[in-house]
């Protein structure tokens, strides 16, 4: 009997202390679908830039498993198709390169992987993705952006290196808490961060107001830089002096019209 209550206990003081490691991944505490499109819905509805176009949107928890998919067009084939699995890359990607203590959207990334002189040169070619995890079956394809997409679920990999993917930060103590990554894909990707901007400050997951970033505005560390001069000859890409450049877009907005983050 003895034995029995002593193992009981042990169980117990396992469980405590092994919460705050396994709370740290897993989808229960991230939007679930509905509250996904809802918050998409509302951002395009209110994002003016690019083309206009209907998005995808997708979720994933710190491991990078997909959480949630949803489009904002009136069916699937309303907003690009090949923009369902791009967003997905995004998620992952802002997850997989963002911590409690550095923030780094994908639009981030795109100076730094350009050849001669990319600090982070072939991250793009990393984590590829996995097409069967991200397709599913002919038969899956009605599941497309809804509760059963076949995404959900599974760990699809990928990394995209321009705008539409930001980290998902919550309140915590003694600091701000990174627990996954959001994509949005869609549209150009200057318009594709705008979007997403909003969809995660529209869920209440942008609390990084003391998270460090590159962006040098503390109220938006995240947020998308353009500061790449025009290359030397016709085509080229010119340099980012913050090496954290990203391109200007058809029809672009002001990034410092979009939301501060909270603490």
């Amino acid at each position: 009997m003895a034995s029995k209550l002593f193992a009981g206990v042990l169980i117990t003081v396992i469980v405590l202390f092994a919460a705050p490691i396994f709370a740290q991944s897993g989808c229960g505490g991230l939007p679930n679908h509905d509250t996904l499109k809802s918050a998409l819905s509302s951002a395009v509805a209110v994002e003016s830039s690019g083309l206009n176009n209907q998005m995808w949107a997708t979720i994933v928890d710190r491991d990078g498993v997909v959480c949630a998919v949803a489009f904002s067009g009136a069916d699937r084939g309303a907003q690009w198709p090949g923009s369902r699995v791009i967003s997905a890359q995004k998620a992952n990607t802002a997850n997989a390169f963002s911590l409690d203590r550095l923030a780094l959207s994908t639009a981030n990334l795109f100076s730094a992987v350009q050849p001669f002189g990319g600090s982070l040169y072939g991250l793009q070619h990393s984590n590829p993705v996995d097409a069967a995890a991200a397709y599913g079956t002919a038969a899956d394809t009605v599941n497309y952006g809804q509760t059963a997409d076949p995404m959900v679920g599974k760990r699809i990999g990928g990394v995209n290196v321009f705008g539409g993917g930001l980290g998902l930060y919550v309140k915590a103590s003694p600091a701000e808490k990174v627990i996954g990554g959001l994509g949005v894909s869609g549209d150009t990707s200057c318009a594709d961060h705008m979007i997403a901007w909003r969809v995660r400050n529209n869920l209440g997951l942008d609390h990084l107001k003391f998270v460090g970033g590159v962006s040098g505005d503390p109220d938006r560390p995240d947020n998308i830089i353009y500061d790449i001069s025009p290359g030397a000859t016709a085509g080229a890409i010119g340099i980012s002096p913050s090496g954290f450049g990203h391109p200007k877009c058809l029809n672009t907005a002001d990034p410092s019209t979009l939301p501060k983050v909270v603490p």
